[in-house]
């Protein structure tokens, strides 16, 4: 039997590709068996697990949180934490003392609450994260704000 040779792929090429919409990745595609929506320009897929939620947001290019959901939850700062992995694109996280991270896929993503937040580039962004509604803070041992320990 020959020797198997590695096979180096990025992440994308090892879904299922069948997605025609030229506008699309098979990671945009909507996700069977999951609720379905859309809010302040982002598409969710929403999966219940235990007690908690798996999502896919799909954030597409040009999104900002100030701009697009502010008008729809009200407040100065996203204060929603957020955890999982970006998989496709770029975001930019502003805290409300200024300190910025950004994230490019493939990425862990830990956000917690009292952020802006944006796409970076002409690319969709994509994030699978694990979502305990407003308990996610405290049932992750997330820290309630930015901070800088010293």
């Amino acid at each position: 039997m020959p020797a198997r040779r590695p096979v180096h792929v990025r992440h994308r090429a090892i879904l299922d590709t069948t997605c025609h919409n030229g506008g699309m990745t098979s990671l945009e595609a909507p996700l069977r068996g999951a609720a379905h929506t859309q809010i302040g320009g982002l598409v969710v897929d929403d999966v219940t697990v235990g007690s908690g939620h798996l999502k896919r947001l799909v954030y597409p290019p040009g999104w900002r949180w100030s701009t697009h959901m502010r008008p729809v939850t009200g407040g100065d700062l996203c204060m929603h934490a957020h955890v999982g992995m970006l998989v496709q694109g770029r975001i930019a996280i502003e805290y409300g003392d200024g300190c910025r991270e950004e994230f490019e896929a493939p990425a862990a993503v830990v956000v917690v609450p009292g952020h802006d937040g944006w796409v970076v580039g002409d690319e969709a962004a994509v994030l699978v994260q694990y979502d305990c509604g407003a308990d996610t803070v405290e049932r992750l041992g997330l820290p309630s704000a930015h901070r800088h320990d010293t």
